[in-house]
């Protein structure tokens, strides 16, 4: 029997009860089937198109993005329910008080001149909210980032108790230095040498976009890898203009398009 028609308003709370619909034994049985765990890529995947819309500069793109972010989200906290883990509402009221407690510089006394200010402010406030279960100042990163967004959290960690650098030369310096091991590594033929050197200088540059403040290492390497298929794809379109398909273009051919590309600002 399906079940009757209902009017759900566009609200949170209105989301909440759409998915509890789906996951009731009346509704749909792939949304029933779901756990925390199948749910997880599924979150990461439209974390992602999101982030994708916010590139893009469209909006449109971005609130329909935006609302299967929070339908996910709200997904997990049905799921909570039913498991008696949590409710909804509790995790609403979780963000709230933490959000207030951790700025006292707008709803209480504490004063806050700048961002810098303020950053100092919340760190302070989640030290006297303490984790018993933390015993190092690198807990807390969490472990599905990518490689690149958890080497720059923990140098930004290690960073406040002022182990850091003074310079971006150092850091060059450092990446020239960690470039020569790997060279040396690679001279030896020894694959786990070869590998734990290139970590090495991935972290280094990692690094440098971290103390220069001008990005995120990941959204630089995204630029590059945007640029990259630009460039790739003109290559492509060239070669398929003069009948020519990848698998039998030169090298040679190759190299002239990707050059020719460039000087197109591609």
């Amino acid at each position: 029997m399906k079940a009757e028609k209902h009017f759900y308003p566009a609200t949170a709370e209105g989301l909440v009860d759409i998915l509890r619909a789906l996951r009731s034994p009346e509704g749909c049985p792939w949304d029933r089937k779901q756990t925390y765990e199948s749910l997880k890529n599924t979150l990461a995947e439209e974390t992602a198109e999101l982030l994708d819309a916010v590139d893009e500069g469209d909006p449109a793109h971005m609130r329909e993005e935006l609302g299967d972010v929070m339908m996910n989200l709200a997904f997990f906290a049905v799921i909570a329910e039913e498991r008696g883990d949590f409710a909804f509402g509790d995790a609403m009221r979780e963000i709230n008080a933490k959000m207030i407690r951790r700025h006292p510089h707008v709803f209480a006394d504490a004063d806050a001149g700048t961002s810098d200010d303020v950053i100092e402010i919340w760190e302070a406030v989640k030290k006297q909210e303490g984790r018993s279960d933390r015993k190092s100042v690198l807990d807390g990163i969490p472990r599905s980032l990518s490689g690149l967004l958890q080497a720059e959290k923990l140098q930004r960690k290690v960073a406040r108790y002022g182990f850091d650098w003074e310079s971006p030369k150092q850091i060059v310096d450092k990446i020239t230095e960690e470039l020569q091991e790997l060279k040396e590594a690679m001279a030896g033929g020894n694959d786990e040498e070869i590998n734990e050197e290139l970590g090495d200088l991935i972290f280094a540059a990692v690094n440098l976009v971290r103390f220069r403040k001008q990005g995120t290492s990941e959204d630089l390497l995204q630029k590059t890898i945007r640029k990259f298929s630009r460039r790739f794809r003109y290559l492509e379109n060239k070669l398929a203009e003069q009948d020519i398909s990848l698998d039998d273009a030169s090298l040679d051919q190759m190299e002239t398009l990707w050059q020719e590309a460039k000087r197109h600002g591609l």
